[in-house]
C-alpha cells in the first residue's frame, strides 16, 4: 500500500511539481494540497486518485513555481502612496524605510483571481496521471516482494503442520500412557470397560484431526487468494484470522510439549504474515 510518485511540468511561465505519497490505511484517506486557483478541480483529482489507488493514507501535493514574468500579485500604487503620505505626517524617515512599512499594510498588494486555462489543465491532468502510474508501479514492485514473503511463510506453516501430523500418533499414545500410569499409581482396581470409555473420552477431547484438516484447507485457500488478480488484502486478513484460530486450538488441545513448540513456531510465522498484511490492498 506504500508508494511514491512524482511528475514535473515546465510550462511557459511556471514550473509545476506533482507528488503522491501513500502509506497504510484501512480505507482511502486523501489529503490534497494545491494553490487556491486549482481547488475547482479538487473533486476531479480525488475521484481519479481513488479510482487507481483504492485505499491508503494518501498525500497529494501540487506545487507551482513562477519562472516567468507573469504574476497575479500587483502593487496598489495609490494605496501605498497614501500610506507613505500618512506615515510622513507621523514620523520623519527615509522614503525607502517608509515604503517598507507601507507595503506591509492592508491592501498594499492585491492578488487577482486567476481562471484555470483548460489547455494548461490538460497538461497538469497528464502530469497527475503520470504520478499515479509511478506510484502504482511502486506499489506493484513492493507487492511482488510481499507475495514471495507470504509464499515462503505459508510453505513454512505447511511444513510445521506436516510435523504436527507426523507426531500426532505419538502424542495420542503418550496421552494413553499417562492415563494408564495414573491409574496404576493409585493402585486401585478399575472396571476395564469403564476405563476404556473414559480413555476414549479423553482421547476424543484431545483429538485435533478436524483442526489439522481445516488448517491445511485455510493455508491452501490463502495461497489461492494470493494468486488471484484482484486486490484481496482484507480477504487475506480474514483467512489469516481463521488460520490463527486453528493454530490456537491445536495448541490448547495438544497437551504435548514437542507439539506445543511447533505451535509456537506456527504462531510466530502467522504473526509476521499479519504484520505484512497491513501493506496489502
Amino acid at each position: 500500500m506504500t508508494g511514491y510518485g512524482k511528475s514535473v511540468l515546465q510550462l511557459p511561465t511556471k514550473k509545476i511539481s506533482i507528488e503522491l505519497k501513500s502509506l497504510n490505511s484501512k480505507s482511502l484517506d486523501l489529503n490534497a494540497r494545491m494553490p487556491s486557483m486549482y481547488r475547482a478541480k479538487e473533486l476531479e483529482i480525488r475521484k481519479l486518485i481513488a479510482k487507481h489507488l483504492g485505499r491508503g493514507k494518501v498525500d497529494f501535493s501540487l506545487f507551482v513555481e513562477i519562472t516567468g514574468e507573469d504574476t497575479s500579485s500587483k502593487i496598489n500604487k495609490t494605496v501605498v502612496n497614501e500610506y507613505i503620505k500618512q506615515l510622513k505626517e507621523v514620523v520623519d524617515g527615509d522614503t525607502t524605510e517608509l515604503l517598507k512599512m507601507a507595503i506591509r499594510l492592508p491592501d498594499a498588494v492585491t492578488t487577482e483571481r486567476e481562471e484555470i486555462d483548460e489547455e494548461e489543465w490538460s497538461l497538469i491532468s497528464n502530469g497527475i496521471n503520470e504520478a499515479i502510474t509511478k506510484i502504482v508501479g511502486y506499489r506493484k514492485d513492493e507487492g511482488k516482494i510481499l507475495k514471495q514473503d507470504f509464499i515462503d511463510r505459508i510453505a513454512s506453516l505447511k511444513g510445521l503442520l506436516k510435523e504436527v501430523i507426523t507426531m500426532d500418533p505419538d502424542r495420542i499414545e503418550g496421552v494413553r500412557a499417562r492415563l494408564e500410569k495414573g491409574i496404576a499409581d493409585i493402585k486401585e482396581k478399575v472396571d476395564e470397560n469403564r476405563f476404556e470409555q473414559e480413555l476414549v473420552y479423553y482421547i476424543e477431547k484431545f483429538d485435533i484431526t478436524e483442526e489439522k484438516v481445516r488448517l491445511d484447507n485455510h493455508l491452501d485457500y490463502f495461497t489461492q487468494t494470493l494468486n488471484s488478480d484482484d486486490s484481496n488484502g482484507k480477504k487475506l486478513g480474514f483467512i489469516s484470522q481463521e488460520i490463527g484460530r486453528e493454530i490456537n486450538t491445536i495448541g490448547s488441545k495438544s497437551n504435548y510439549a514437542p507439539m506445543q513448540k511447533l505451535v509456537v513456531q506456527m504462531k510466530d510465522e502467522l504473526e509476521k504474515i499479519k504484520e505484512q498484511m497491513l501493506n496489502v490492498l
